[in-house]
């Protein structure tokens, strides 16, 4: 256990804001020890370690990242990169809780910097890179050729995304298995009868649209089931889009009998679509979902699910970011998770 330092450190002032100095005078420490402690130096014991950053976190302090920019070279600061249209009861909340999680226990906060599809969605990562105001990006909404993650590796610039490209350029990620997904999903409809089977899928422009889609295919040839082309529609088209389209699809003579969801948003608007048509959930057709968040389940309890962790993708990106700040090795950040068991909603499901 590391000896209290002899230096002496004078009472802070009240109501000053808290320092290194506070820390010292309130630990017995000198202020040295105190920063080193604060930045998990190998050097410092783990007891002390525990005792500075117990002290610190009771009284609030925060490293003045001005002075620290200016020791360092870093701001501390982690760059979630995110699109304003995505799912705020789900995706958003449970990644920014699953990032914040992770980097708790670090110097490193947190920041959200938004962008919208209708602009260029190189602008938020020109911006952080050409300012310096992040030592790391994490990136949503990866592309096959993911013009972002060009930008990042020719820059030499830290980051990390959630999905992953196709350019066979290696750079960290976490991703979901959608092909195991959906070839789950296939094969759950075909043990409950369903033959005539058809996809919503995510939109084409991104990476996971052709892993659910192989992965759909796939299962589709492979039980020799059919497939029922549904073309020109995708999870990101505004519900009363994907609800009108389900009750056109529903009416067809060639009507599917088993659906797969790419995400747990759109069922809701597909499941009013089947029943604006006229027919019954898990009667006349069977619906396999994934889903993040316990809401389906509460839904319609006919539906079959497949869990997606959005907090467990928010720790690994985290991780990936952090990992390639300190300049780990690519191959040893990347991830990918593998989907949950598909389950009746009528069964209790973990979360």
């Amino acid at each position: 256990m590391d000896s209290p330092d002899t230096s002496s450190e004078s009472a802070p002032a009240e109501g000053a804001r808290p320092t290194l100095k506070t820390i010292a005078f309130m630990t017995g420490l000198g202020v040295t020890t105190v920063s080193r402690a604060l930045k998990d130096a190998p050097e410092i014991g783990e007891e002390t370690k525990r005792r500075v950053r117990l002290v610190a976190k009771q009284i609030g302090y925060r490293p003045n990242r001005a002075g620290v920019r200016l020791r360092t070279g870093k701001t501390n600061v982690i760059s979630l990169v995110l699109d304003t249209g995505e799912d705020l009861t789900g995706f958003v909340s449970d990644m920014i809780y699953g990032i914040s999680e992770t980097i708790a226990d670090t110097p490193y906060h947190l920041i959200v910097t938004p962008y919208s599809r209708r602009n260029d969605p190189m602008d938020p990562v020109r911006y952080v890179v050409e300012t310096g105001s992040a030592d790391g990006i994490i990136l949503s909404r990866t592309e096959p050729n993911d013009p972002r993650v060009a930008y990042l590796l020719e820059h030499h610039f830290p980051f990390a995304t959630h999905g992953r490209t196709a350019t066979g350029e290696a750079h960290p990620f976490h991703d979901f298995d959608n092909r195991a997904f959906a070839a789950a999903a296939v094969h759950k409809l075909v043990e409950l009868g369903r033959r005539r089977l058809a996809l919503l899928p995510p939109p084409p422009d991104l990476t996971y649209h052709q892993h659910m889609l192989e992965g759909f295919s796939d299962a589709v040839q492979e039980l020799d089931a059919t497939e029922v082309a549904w073309n020109g529609i995708s999870i990101d088209d505004p519900i009363d889009v994907i609800r009108s389209k389900t009750a056109r699809l529903m009416r067809r003579a060639d009507r599917p009998d088993g659906l797969v969801v790419a995400s747990g948003g759109a069922t809701f608007a597909l499941v009013a679509g089947i029943e604006e048509a006229g027919l019954k959930l898990g009667r006349e057709v069977d619906v396999v979902s994934k889903q993040s968040s316990r809401l389906l389940r509460w839904y319609r309890p006919e539906l079959w699910i497949s869990q997606e962790d959005f907090r467990l993708a928010g720790r690994e990106v985290a991780k990936a970011v952090l990992g390639r700040i300190e300049g780990r090795p690519v191959a040893a950040l990347q991830s990918l998770a593998t989907p949950g068991d598909v389950v009746s909603c009528r069964m209790p499901t973990s979360e």
